[in-house]
């Protein structure tokens, strides 16, 4: 798997002070994907000191990841005055391939003989290719369903949270994984020995189809990447079978309360180990899984359940991009029924029953809360804590 240059070239093939300069930059990715892309491009006289650089990054024309194809970037200065007699022009392109820092070949042009603009100091970056990055998803940002997976919270958890631990080269599971877009950008980024994403609702099964419509195809099928359909309270796996787990957004799902599978999650989790949660705080403007119907803060509390039911059952939802899947107001309503009020005094209380040492953790709150007569009898701590991200060291004693 390669990220190779194929041509470097300038237009005009000899420029002078008084013209425009644009240098062309081709690339061929020979992989499913890379991350973190930026092209550098240099300037050397002939004693071969480096008098100029600029990299893509600078003008916003890097990648947060490339696919598989041909891409080119576009450097484009204006005329302008810079004497040179001679030198050389480098591209080079860094990247990563999982964890690991690579470059790309450096190609070159030789320059004799010519003067250069100062406009070099002015000009700018694009990028553009096929597939045409403009389509990916991290040019789409937030508002895309397999950007807030895939660009978003697989970082999330790998980096922020569990900074880029080289345990996450192991074995993880991910309890409640969903559609499998966050795997499948875990997986990517850290090329881990396995990766089990477990989830009743089977909705990972459209994962081949979702990520060949992000450029992404799955075939061959990523070794090691795996899925099953499996209760998170009774996980089929032996003791200490994972170095990592993860659970984003799933715990506060799990009808009847989670205190069985947080007990299951430790078992299967090594000595040591680490454990990512992201639980759905149900008091908060989020946990309530109820936005699509409304945006009036702390609706799902100020309404007598019986009032909230008719509200969803009655109310087209502003549907968000849920990656294809279309779901009912009768789902909505059932998932809004079997949620766990967690909230984080209480949750903290739980994991460290089950000595889970915290590592790190991340709360996000409300800018204000506005109170009114329906919410005045809520802590405080509960309505403004939106979300809560933690990570925790499994401390128990290894078996003799």
């Amino acid at each position: 798997m390669t990220m190779q240059i194929t041509r470097l070239s300038c237009a005009p093939a000899i420029p002078r002070p008084d013209q425009a300069l644009v240098i062309e930059i081709l690339c061929q990715v020979d992989a499913r994907i890379f991350f973190a892309v930026d092209l550098a491009l240099e300037l050397f006289d002939a004693d071969g000191q480096r008098i100029w650089v600029r990299s893509a990054h600078q003008d916003q024309a890097d990648a947060a990841w490339l696919p598989r194809g041909q891409f080119r970037w576009r450097f484009t200065a204006p005329e302008g005055g810079l004497p040179l007699c001679s030198g050389r022009l480098q591209a080079t392109v860094l990247y990563r391939d999982g964890p690991h820092a690579c470059r790309s070949n450096s190609e070159s042009l030789a320059l004799n003989d010519l003067t250069l603009g100062n406009g070099l100091m002015h000009g700018r970056f694009t990028l553009d290719g096929d597939p045409d990055p403009a389509t990916l998803s991290w040019r789409r940002g937030h508002q895309d369903w397999f950007y807030r997976h895939f660009d978003h919270a697989a970082p999330t958890v790998g980096s922020y949270l569990l900074k880029d631990s080289p345990l996450l080269r192991g074995r993880i599971l991910d309890v409640g994984c969903g559609d499998g877009i966050t795997d499948l950008g875990m997986f990517l980024r850290y090329q881990p020995e396995r990766l089990v994403g477990a989830d009743p609702f089977r909705g990972y099964e459209r994962l081949a189809e979702v990520a060949a419509a992000q450029g992404l195809p799955l075939d061959p099928w990523p070794a090691g990447l795996e899925f099953c359909d499996v209760d998170a309270n009774h996980l089929p796996f032996a003791d200490d079978s994972f170095d990592v787990v993860v659970s984003w957004g799933s715990v506060e799902h799990i009808a009847g309360g989670y205190l069985q599978a947080l007990r299951e999650i430790k078992r299967v989790l090594r000595p040591d180990g680490l454990l990512f949660i992201h639980p759905g705080l149900f008091y908060s403007n989020l946990g309530h899984h109820l936005g699509e119907f409304s945006a009036e803060p702390f609706f799902h509390l100020k309404q007598s359940r019986e009032q909230l039911r008719e509200f969803v059952l009655s109310t087209p939802p502003k549907r968000m991009d849920r990656a294809g899947h279309i779901a009912s107001n009768a789902e909505y309503w059932q998932w809004y029924t079997e949620l766990n009020p967690i909230t984080v005094s209480r949750f903290e209380q739980e994991l460290r029953a089950l000595e889970f040492e915290p590592w790190r953790v991340a709360i996000r709150t409300e800018d204000i809360i506005e109170y009114s007569k329906e919410i005045l009898s809520y802590p405080m701590q509960d309505l403004a804590t939106a979300e809560l991200y933690l990570s925790c060291w499994n401390r128990k004693l290894a078996k003799t």
